[in-house]
Order: C-alpha cells, then sequence, then structure tokens
C-alpha cells in the first residue's frame, strides 16, 4: 500500500474491528472466511513493501514530466486549485482502474483486487503486487500541465484514503445527492459484483460523475455476486498475484503469430479466448463449404 494508507494504520484498524463488531451484531456474516481476510491482508502487506522502490519509479516519472511542464500552477497562493485537483486527479484514476479492467496487461495486475468472495474492509488492503510498477503512467498528464510531483502524491494519497470506507457491506443508500455526484459503498459493490450487468461498471475512485459522464455507470438494484467469473478457489497469496499473469504467458505461448502473441497483452482480457473461437468457427464453416 501507499504511505498514506501507512500512517493511516491505525485508523484502517479500528474500522475494520469495528466492521466485524457490527456485522457480528447484526449477524450480517461479513467475515465468514478467515483464511479469505488473512490472504487480503497479506497482499496489503506484500503491495506496501513494493511500493516503496514502485514509488521511487513513480516520483522519478512524475519529475521527470513536471521538468516539461506546459504551465506553471501555484497552489500555495491559490489554494482554491485543490478543488480542480482532486477531481482530475480522480480522473486519472478512472482511466487507469478502467484499463484495469480492459487492457490483459492491466488486468493480470488488477485482477487480484477483485479475487475475494467476500466483500468487507479487508477487501481493499488486496493490492497489486506488480502493477505498482506501471500503473503510474496514468498520473503523467498531471506534471506535465503543472502540476507539482508533490501535490500529485498527495491527492492521490486522499484519493486511496477515500476508497477504503467504500469496501462495505454495513452502509447502505447514502443520501440521493451523495450517491449522485460521489462514489459510495453501494456503487463500489456494483463495481465488485460478478453479475453479468455489473461487470465492468463504476470506476470512479471518488466522484461517481465521471461514469455517469463516460456511460459506465451502473445502480445497484440487484443482489450483488462477489469475487469473478470464474473464482480461483486459493487462499495463496503467490497464486493470487500472479495467476492471471501465469494464465496470460500460456496464451502468448500458444498464440500461432507474433502478430497474436504482441497483441494479447494490449486487448481485452477475453480477446485471445474469443480469437480462437472465431478461427475454429470459420475453420468449421470452411469445412462444410467443401
Amino acid at each position: 500500500m501507499y504511505a498514506s494508507l501507512i500512517y493511516a494504520a491505525p485508523a484502517i484498524l479500528l474500522l475494520m474491528l469495528l466492521e466485524v463488531w457490527y456485522s457480528r451484531r447484526k449477524a450480517l456474516k461479513l467475515y465468514t472466511d478467515h483464511h479469505d481476510t488473512a490472504a487480503s491482508l497479506t497482499m496489503g502487506f506484500g503491495n506496501t513493501l513494493l511500493s516503496i522502490p514502485a514509488k521511487i519509479l513513480f516520483i522519478g516519472a512524475l519529475f521527470l514530466a513536471y521538468d516539461y511542464r506546459i504551465f506553471e500552477f501555484d497552489f500555495t497562493a491559490n489554494p482554491w486549485l485543490w478543488l480542480l485537483l482532486i477531481p482530475a486527479e480522480d480522473l486519472c484514476f478512472y482511466w487507469k482502474h478502467r484499463a484495469g479492467h480492459r487492457i490483459h496487461i492491466f488486468w493480470a495486475a488488477h485482477v487480484n483486487h477483485h479475487s475475494s468472495e467476500q466483500y468487507n474492509l479487508s477487501t481493499a488492503l488486496r493490492q497489486t503486487w506488480p502493477g505498482a510498477f506501471y500503473g503510474f503512467v496514468f498520473w503523467i498528464p498531471l506534471p506535465f500541465l503543472g502540476v507539482h510531483p508533490m501535490l500529485v502524491l498527495a491527492a492521490k494519497g486522499i484519493n486511496l484514503l477515500y476508497q477504503f470506507w467504500i469496501h462495505t457491506q454495513a452502509i447502505g443508500r447514502l443520501p440521493r445527492w451523495f450517491e449522485y455526484v460521489f462514489n459510495t459503498p453501494s456503487h463500489h459493490r456494483v463495481h465488485h459484483g460478478s453479475n453479468p450487468k455489473y461487470i465492468d461498471k463504476n470506476y470512479a475512485g471518488i466522484f461517481i460523475l465521471w461514469d455517469r459522464l463516460m456511460g459506465t455507470f451502473q445502480e445497484e438494484d440487484e443482489k450483488v455476486v462477489y469475487g469473478l467469473s470464474k473464482n480461483i478457489n486459493t487462499y495463496n497469496p503467490l497464486k493470487i498475484a500472479f495467476h492471471a499473469w501465469a494464465s496470460m504467458l500460456v496464451d502468448i505461448r500458444a498464440a500461432k503469430t507474433l502478430r497474436e502473441k504482441l497483441l494479447i497483452p494490449i486487448m481485452e482480457p477475453s480477446w485471445h479466448s474469443a480469437h480462437l473461437a472465431n478461427q475454429q468457427a470459420e475453420t468449421t464453416r470452411q469445412a462444410k463449404s467443401l
């Protein structure tokens, strides 16, 4: 995890304990699988360790982009600029998160966050290990436009902290105006659902307005089934972190042409299987036409 979550660790632990207490009091059964919870915590710990070298790479890239900035913003003299920076950073997160579901190499890093069949605050800690080293590219536009790299990191930390509390079933619908503008537990439950109508919806971190504008919004209107379309059924942190990478490498090795091998990482996760199905259908059609 990032430094912001490290500093907030006591509050995070307290909120998780409160959720456990509330879950037992209301018989919500939010923590029914202790092995799964332990796996999520282990994934969070691994992400914390890997975020140290990844953060060095991230900061270096931000400062490099900042050297070529096209504008100069003084956030000290104009604190109201934060009102623009937070939504701008969240828009960067939206596109990074959307890529995490629609581009194979990003999904391979992000899928572990969706691999839990539970949904509670511990799920928020089930973070990527390898993805920390290249997901930063989506934030490069901010320093290039003139936002100081340390302010980008601060805004990113705010976004990450905001997203922690929405990983819960203990909070129902919030006031309508809040649900319309901001990401909420209800909206994010949809995002973690494997229900067909919920897949690839509600990517925003803080402002659900991005999803409403981009056509990726879905209301929570049926019971959410958590996990993946095909669950991995393991508590092994290494398998959780790298199973999708292994699957992608298998697809690359099985690809018959160099073009296919190069396309697999940058196309949608299901592209290769769909491509093979189309090839098989075409072969069958040609055979029947003989």
